[in-house]
């Protein structure tokens, strides 16, 4: 049998429509919104990774900081057999995981989730050429749309890493990580990225940065509606919004019209009219504190058992226990 397995969830289709539908549905809303999850096309993922690098985004950095620091101690704590990850994309961070895990001798299997098959493909062929009896099962699907895994050995480890689950709104975070503790056997954990509440300048400044990638990216959404949708978008008559809601504790992106316009967007039949300084709403980054984070694992029915930082406290991973 192959170390590196393939396995679609996807229909054929299912990303158009689904693009259709939230492009249908945030456009005719008040206010507007579009879906972060749609920035990442081949040309997005390239600029997020710029934006990884760059000196005011300090999120993967300080990830990258505590899964050096604590990779051991989270192999030690989970004895993972099966180690699956939601957003894989390139499986970067994750190698330092697995490392940990092999030291073990425990880690049978990886399964990297991804809607992207490419970027899939490309991270698992290198993993079981770097990493001898390692398998990988790859799933092309939607994490955030049900998921089943394959069959694989317990324990499992389930990795949401970025602080991606900011990108949802309460609500969601909540049916989010109750369709997560039903996938996981008691005695499972799930290993949880979260960025933390920290001083506005810093948070604001990681979403605006100096250099303009950030806002790039950010306009990188029309781009992939005018793509795939026939829409006539110009990026350049909206200016890039990065804010912080105190109240609420979380980053908002948006896009504002410079000018009364209107988008016409053919693969739906609609046209859409933007006021002068209308925004339109790309992308929540939720913030985190430590109380809050364990509030929401326990009432997922998973017990928070560790706690991590960064030197600086500015990003945590937390380990909680399936009940």
């Amino acid at each position: 049998m192959s170390p590196f397995h393939l396995t679609r969830t996807l229909p054929e289709g299912a990303t158009e429509a689904a693009l259709r539908q939230d492009v249908l549905r945030g456009l005719t809303a008040t206010p507007k919104t579009l879906p972060p999850k749609w920035f990442y096309d081949a040309r997005g993922s390239e600029l997020f990774d710029e934006i990884t690098e760059l000196p005011e985004y300090y999120p993967t950095r300080a990830e990258r900081e505590i899964l050096l620091a604590r990779s051991t101690d989270v192999a030690a704590a989970t004895g993972a057999r099966t180690l699956v990850e939601l957003g894989s994309g390139s499986s970067e961070k994750t190698r330092l995981l697995i490392d940990a895990l092999t030291g073990t001798g425990a880690l049978h299997t990886y399964v990297p989730v991804d809607v992207s098959e490419s970027a899939l493909t490309r991270a698992g062929h290198a993993l079981v050429a770097e990493r001898p009896g390692l398998r990988v099962h790859a799933l092309i699907a939607d994490f955030t749309a049900g998921l089943e895994l394959p069959d694989s050995p317990g324990p499992r480890l389930l990795a949401f890493l970025g602080g991606t689950i900011g990108n949802l709104l309460p609500a969601e975070r909540a049916a989010f990580l109750a369709s997560v503790r039903a996938l996981l056997a008691p005695g499972d954990a799930l290993l949880l990225g979260t960025d933390l509440v920290k001083d506005e300048r810093v948070l604001v400044r990681a979403y605006d940065d100096a250099a303009g990638v950030t806002a790039a990216f950010n306009k990188n959404v029309l781009t992939v509606v005018d793509r795939e949708l026939g829409a006539d978008f110009d990026p350049g008559a909206f200016d890039h919004v990065a804010l912080w809601d105190a109240e609420r504790e979380w980053i908002e992106m948006r896009l504002r019209s410079r000018t009364a316009q209107t988008v016409k967007v053919p693969a739906l039949d609609l046209a859409v009219d933007f006021a002068a300084g209308e925004e339109l709403r790309t992308e929540v980054s939720a913030k985190f504190r430590k109380e809050g984070v364990r509030a929401e694992l326990r009432a997922a029915g998973l017990e928070p058992v560790h706690w991590w930082t960064d030197s600086e406290g500015r990003f945590a991973l937390s380990l909680g226990v399936a009940r």
